[in-house]
C-alpha cells in the first residue's frame, strides 16, 4: 500500500468542464455517475457475492451504452480446466490464423460468465480476429492465484493449437493486470511468449501508488479506489509481488512488444504511463496512446475510441507480420 507522504498540495474546490471539442458520444461518457455501493468487510463472503451480483447487473446498461452488440460464432470449450469462449467474428477471412487470448476486465471480481462472453465478442469485433475469452475464476470464492492459474491454463492450451507468433494477449483494466502477470509467469515457467500484448488502461499496481490515484480521484466518472477488492483478491499475499502488481516486475528478461492505452481522466493513467516507461527502460518495444479527456473506460463507439481501435489493429498487423 502507498507509504505516508507528508508533502501534500492542497487545492481549492474547482469545476472541471467537459471539453467542447469532444464528440457528443464522448461527452456522454464523462457525465458524473451516482455513488457506488459500500464494500463489504473482507471476511464477509456472502456480502461480496451480493456485491458482485449487483455490480454485474449494473454493468449491463453500460455495455448497451457502448454499443456492444455483435454477431459472432461462439463456442464454449475447456482449456485444461479453464472455461474459454472461442469467438469468431462475422466476416473473418478463411486465411486468418491468429488468435487473441482476451482477458476481461471487472476489477478482478466481476464480469464473469455471460458478461465475459459479451465482452469477448466485442473484442473480436473490434480487433477483427478470432478470440479466446477466458472466463477465469474470481473472489470471494476463488482468490489469487485462481484467476492467473486459469489464464495460464488457457495460454498453454492455445500454444498447442497455434505457434506463439500467431498469438496475441489482450487485457483491459483488471484483464490488463492478468495479461501482464501472465507474460511474467509464462516467461518464468519457460513458455514462449506471444507476438504482442495489448494493455488497455491496465490495473497493474494493486498498491495504487501512482499520482493519478490522487489527481484523477473524482475526475474519472466511473472508477474509484479498489483497495478493498485488491486485498480480497490477494488473499494475504504481498500486493507488490509482480504476479499481483506486474508494474513491479523485471522486464529485462523477456517481454513481448506492447501497446498501452489510457486517457487523461483515467484513474489508472499513472499505471499505464509508468508501465510504458518501465518497458522502454528494459528495451521492450512499447507504444503509448493517451486520449484527451478519456476516462477509464475510454470512449467505445465514439470517434475518439475508433481512433484507438485503429491504432490497436495496426499494432496487431505489425507484430503478426514480424512472425
Amino acid at each position: 500500500m502507498p507509504s505516508e507522504n507528508k508533502t501534500v498540495l492542497h487545492l481549492p474546490a474547482r469545476d472541471i468542464p467537459v471539453p467542447e471539442f469532444l464528440s457528443d458520444i464522448a461527452r456522454a461518457y464523462l457525465t458524473p455517475q451516482g455513488g457506488s455501493a459500500t464494500y463489504p468487510a473482507l471476511e464477509d463472503k456472502a456480502g461480496w457475492r451480493a456485491y458482485v451480483a449487483a455490480a454485474d447487473q449494473a454493468v449491463i446498461p453500460l455495455l448497451r451504452q457502448m454499443g456492444i452488440a455483435t454477431t459472432a460464432q461462439v463456442d464454449e470449450r475447456d482449456a485444461d480446466g479453464a472455461r474459454v469462449f472461442d469467438i469468431t467474428p462475422a466476416g473473418l477471412g478463411e486465411g486468418s490464423r491468429a488468435v487473441v487470448l482476451d482477458i476481461h476486465g471487472g476489477g478482478l471480481l466481476m464480469c464473469g460468465g455471460e458478461l465475459c462472453r459479451i465482452m469477448g465478442a466485442a473484442s473480436a469485433a473490434r480487433l477483427q480476429r478470432r478470440v479466446w475469452s477466458v472466463d477465469y475464476r474470481m473472489p470471494p470464492d476463488h482468490p489469487y492465484p485462481a484467476a492467473l492459474d486459469d489464464c495460464m491454463s488457457a495460454y498453454r492450451a492455445l500454444l498447442r493449437e497455434r505457434p506463439p507468433e500467431q498469438i496475441l494477449v489482450s487485457g483491459g483494466s483488471a484483464g490488463g493486470n492478468l495479461a501482464a502477470a501472465l507474460m511474467l509467469r509464462a516467461r518464468d515457467e519457460g513458455l514462449p511468449l506471444p507476438a504482442g500484448l495489448i494493455l488497455g488502461t491496465p490495473e497493474i499496481d494493486l498498491t495504487e501508488s501512482g499520482d493519478s490515484f490522487h489527481t484523477n480521484k473524482g475526475v474519472d466518472p466511473g472508477l474509484r479506489s479498489l483497495m478493498p477488492v485488491n486485498l480480497l483478491y490477494a488473499n494475504g499475499h504481498d500486493l507488490r509481488h509482480p504476479y499481483l502488481s506486474p508494474l513491479f516486475g523485471d522486464f529485462s528478461q523477456g517481454f513481448p512488444p506492447t501497446i498501452l492505452t489510457t486517457g487523461t481522466r483515467d484513474l489508472y493513467l499513472s499505471n499505464t504511463v509508468r508501465m510504458h516507461r518501465a518497458l522502454r527502460a528494459a528495451g521492450v518495444p512499447a507504444a503509448l496512446h493517451v486520449t484527451e479527456a478519456g476516462p477509464h473506460t475510454g470512449f467505445p463507439g465514439a470517434p475518439e475510441g475508433l481512433e484507438i481501435d485503429r491504432e490497436i489493429r495496426l499494432f496487431v498487423e505489425t507484430v503478426l507480420a514480424r512472425g
